[in-house]
């Protein structure tokens, strides 16, 4: 008979809804089932991670479940979750089932089991009118798979000009502005007008159904059946793959990750120094969003950056931005199979099952033993991971984890609590929002309380450390802003 499995999820680090007297979980502790999907039998089915001081999950049957936010202190970014102490469904429309979710700093993105998408929280994030334009590189890109795959129309959006895509952007910023829920509009406070607490379906092309989503601090990616990649948002580093940097997105556009229509000989035209050994692959299979930056995979495990490189985390081997999806050429002869993003990191994982991290190290995020930045990936040569094999692979904000193929965990990076006194900092960001948070310094909210390791105590780390659950196997590791959530399972 087959063995049935108990599945369950612990979390540990800092949710502000969780322990009102802000004291970190510093080591793994079950996170309980909702009343409701216990008594139905429900199980847990998946972890998400979560933002800016929540936490978010999936049952078997589908349900949301999110919990840690708050609003104590006026801070309405951390309702994005909804939900407080206790795990609770997040309402959505039609009771949609649930099958893959991400958040950013302050809003949150859901895919259903249909292909659909939902969002809601940081207006900025929630896209407001249809598409209205796509590059050119984009349509042929999309000609072309439609072409292989005969499953999409062959045009999905039409070129305009300039004088257009301006009267376009400031109009649907004339909408944005405008509450499409009248209810939800009149119950809103003023310091609310920022956010959207009702999540709104993300209209894309006919016949799109999207399988995986990624949340940045103000961006957003989409990965379709197709392996096409869908973003929108903010793009001012480049983010969102354009070509340029555009400060707002405001209509879901298909990001040219890869042209198919140019021959293998000539991919040296279009990768940087043409460093190819082989052809960089056919569709995108894996999609991460980091603070300011984005990373794809594609199905030939081509590694592919862009946005804001200040910290190397584009992994170019310079600090400059990248303004389109660009391979990274120190791993042209390596297969990568998996990709994490944080605030200014990135970390990568391999067919073989090695570690490779880049960019921003202030906190020992990348693992490598050291505290400086690396513009190139290298490799995690740490003994510990000597002889495991990774195959999954999350980042916070500034702390990173692993999970082995033997069920093992590992983390790494910034452990602290009680850097910033939180009082005084949440005072800070209130009384300045949304200019301190995204314009003096995007993410200095997270400078505050955090400690997120579920290693037992409060100390840094620069290389990976084992985090212990006894009697279960983790299944998936999720790592949030401020917290880690690990997905296990037992025996019956």
């Amino acid at each position: 008979m087959e063995e049935r499995k108990e599945t369950a999820v612990y979390m540990c680090g800092y949710l502000p809804g969780v322990y009102p007297e802000k004291s970190p979980i510093l080591s793994p502790v079950p996170v309980p089932l909702p009343a409701s999907s216990t008594h139905c039998g429900d199980l847990w089915k998946d972890v998400c991670g979560g933002g800016c001081g929540f936490a978010m999950a999936i049952s078997g049957s589908g349900k949301f479940i999110t919990w840690g936010s708050t609003d104590d202190e006026g801070q309405s970014y951390m309702t994005s979750g909804k939900h407080g102490e206790i795990p609770e469904p997040f309402p959505l429309p039609h009771e949609a089932s649930v099958v893959k979710a991400a958040a950013g700093g302050a809003h949150c993105v859901s895919v259903t089991a249909t292909g659909e998408v939902y969002t809601w929280g940081w207006k900025e994030c929630v896209p407001s009118v249809k598409i209205i334009h796509v590059s050119a590189a984009a349509e042929s890109f999309q000609k072309d798979n439609n072409e292989k795959q005969n499953a999409l129309p062959t045009e999905q959006g039409r070129t305009v000009s300039q004088s257009d895509n301006r009267k376009a952007e400031e109009e649907s910023i004339k909408k944005r502005k405008v509450s499409t829920n009248k209810e939800e509009f009149e119950n809103l406070s003023s310091g609310d007008d920022l956010f959207t607490v009702a999540p709104s379906i993300v209209t894309l092309g006919p016949g799109v159904r999207i399988t995986n989503v990624a949340a940045g601090g103000r961006h957003t990616l989409a990965l379709s059946d197709m392996g096409q990649v869908w973003g929108w948002g903010y793009g001012g580093e480049g983010q969102l793959g354009l070509g340029s940097r555009v400060k707002m997105v405001a209509s879901p556009h298909l990001i040219p990750c890869l042209d198919t229509s140019v021959s293998r000989e000539d991919q040296s035209l279009i990768v940087p120094q043409g460093s190819l050994s082989k052809f960089p692959g056919n569709y995108v299979k894996e999609i991460a969003c980091g603070g300011r930056h984005s990373a794809v995979v594609t199905d030939a495990g081509a590694l592919f950056t862009f946005g804001w490189g200040l910290y190397g985390q584009c992994g170019q081997g310079s600090t400059n931005d990248q303004l389109r999806p660009t391979n990274v050429p120190s791993l042209s002869e390596i297969q990568v199979e998996r990709v994490a993003a944080g605030l200014w990191h990135t970390i990568c994982i391999t067919a073989n099952g090695r570690v490779y991290a880049f960019g921003g190290n202030q906190f020992g995020q990348l693992g490598t033993g050291a505290d400086q930045a690396e513009t190139q990936p290298t490799q995690l040569d740490a003994s510990i991971l000597e002889s495991k094999c990774a195959k999954l692979v999350s980042c916070g904000a500034r702390h990173s984890a692993i999970l082995t193929e033997d069920g093992q965990v590992y983390c790494w990076g910034w452990n602290k609590y009680g850097q910033v006194d939180p009082d005084i900092l949440l005072t800070e960001i209130n009384s300045q929002w949304p200019t301190a948070l995204f314009d003096r310094d995007p993410f200095f909210v997270y400078h505050c309380t955090e400690l997120q390791l579920g290693l037992g105590d409060s100390m840094d780390r620069n290389i990976p450390s084992r985090v212990s659950i006894e009697s279960c196997r983790p299944k998936n590791v999720a790592c949030g802003w401020w917290h880690t959530l690990l997905l296990t399972e037992t025996p019956r």
